[in-house]
């Protein structure tokens, strides 16, 4: 499976499932990452870390472990 973190500057990507699990899997729900959002991928920090995505009308930033849990098609 790919995930967020594969994808690429300037892509969209649909939300299939998230992993993890406890306080960190809740709090990526909370942001409105859900099973069927589509998020769009705005750009990456120099190093990579973190990354800028728009999600549900709103711009979000993600670690790159936080994105590496969320499965996308």
């Amino acid at each position: 499976m790919k995930t967020l973190k594969q994808v690429k500057v300037g892509k969209t990507a649909k939300v299939i499932k998230i992993n993890g699990q406890g306080a960190t899997r809740r709090r990526i729900m909370d942001m409105g990452i859900t099973n069927g959002a589509e998020i769009f991928v705005r750009r990456s920090a120099p190093f990579g870390d973190p990354i800028q995505v728009t999600v549900r009308g709103y711009e979000l930033t993600l670690r790159k472990e936080d994105a590496d849990m969320i499965e996308v098609e």
